[in-house]
């Protein structure tokens, strides 16, 4: 990805900025226990997936619409001057949207309690600079439930964040990152251009409803948590999702221990495979091409080459798919996937 370069006000300068920002959301099936009650009852809600662009100026009309729980927006900017970085800085910061629960005709809304932003200095040389942001809080709704360590019960909601990253070097180049994240919900990530290009690869609502409160475990605390990031999928795959999960018939769910085979090379198959989430390793002929998560559609090559699977593919992480037929997906789209999947296998 390359910064933009708006004309600069000393001639012998040249400033380039960029961004990147994390969106973060409740898909569908998401929460488990007596906590998914509400959101079953429609007292709560799941959240529509964010769409494959956004205008990140517009993130705070974004929040006021309930389009997602939390955001987190890092611009930043350095200037060069015969090809070495001269002066630099950054801004944004994070947007905690409220909780609106419905009861009847009632809407009770619990407004979240936004943190600091987390802004480190930022590790500059001659030739790049790196930036880093954390932005989270917590829901405002309480949340009476069992934790693991003392007090052993915490009555308001866990802690929710994420930690951005973006270098900018000298020659325009920029390289933006979801350096960290708590494991609920899930978090898109975007370009400075407002395209989605990595997502979270999994969630874990059990380890974080019942890990997570306080400032011990967070970046608050000093501590904060890896993020296992996956490349987002293509616009034709969300497409086809669409048509998985609301089409006519209902998909079968499917779940995978990490370590467990999806498909294996040359074995028989007929299905296709949404992955809802976790992130599986693709492997042909012995040779590792991809990993896949979230949103990625898998196994479109044997339902149109002879029913036979092209490629292995293993649970890196737990793993939930939805399970359809060849029936329930536009031939073409199957023609028009398989061709981009061969075109990155050349890669």
């Amino acid at each position: 990805m390359e910064a933009t370069v708006p004309p600069s006000s000393k001639e012998s300068r040249v400033r380039l900025e960029s961004s990147v920002t994390s969106v973060s959301w409740i898909p569908s099936e998401a929460i488990k226990g007596m906590v998914k009650a509400p959101f079953e009852l429609g007292v709560g809600h799941y959240d529509s997936a964010p769409p494959g662009r956004i205008d990140v100026a517009a993130l705070e009309r974004m929040r006021d619409d309930d389009r997602f729980r939390f955001a987190n927006h890092l611009a930043a900017w350095i200037e060069v001057e015969d090809g070495r970085i001269v002066d630099y800085g950054q801004s944004g910061g994070g947007l905690v949207s409220s909780t609106h629960m419905h009861l009847g005709p009632k809407e009770i809304v619990f407004h979240a309690v936004g943190f600091p932003d987390l802004r480190p200095e930022p590790k500059v040389t001659s030739r790049s600079a790196t930036f880093v942001q954390t932005a989270g809080g917590r829901p405002g709704m309480p949340a009476p439930r069992r934790v693991r360590r003392e007090p052993f019960v915490q009555l308001v909601g866990p802690t929710v964040w994420t930690t951005l990253q973006l270098t900018l070097h000298a020659d325009g180049r920029a390289e933006p990152k979801l350096a960290g994240a708590t494991t609920f919900p899930r978090h898109w990530v975007y370009d400075v251009e407002g395209r989605v290009f990595a997502k979270s690869g999994m969630i874990d609502f059990k380890d974080w409803y019942h890990g997570v409160f306080g400032k011990k475990g967070t970046p608050w605390g000093n501590q904060d948590s890896p993020a296992f990031v996956t490349m987002a999928e293509t616009a034709l795959e969300r497409e086809l999702s669409t048509s998985i999960m609301r089409g006519g018939a209902k998909p079968r769910l499917r779940r995978l221990r990490a370590g467990r085979f999806l498909t294996k090379q040359g074995d028989p198959g007929d299905e296709l495979f949404l992955v809802l989430d976790g992130v599986l390793s693709v492997d042909v002929d012995g040779r590792a091409l991809a990993e896949l998560g979230p949103g990625a559609v898998i196994g479109e090559r044997a339902l149109l080459e002879g029913g036979k699977r092209t490629s292995t593919v293993r649970a890196l992480t737990p793993v939930k798919v939805a399970v359809a037929s060849a029936a329930q997906i536009d031939i073409g789209a199957l023609r028009h996937l398989a061709a981009t999947h061969r075109r990155e296998e050349r890669r």
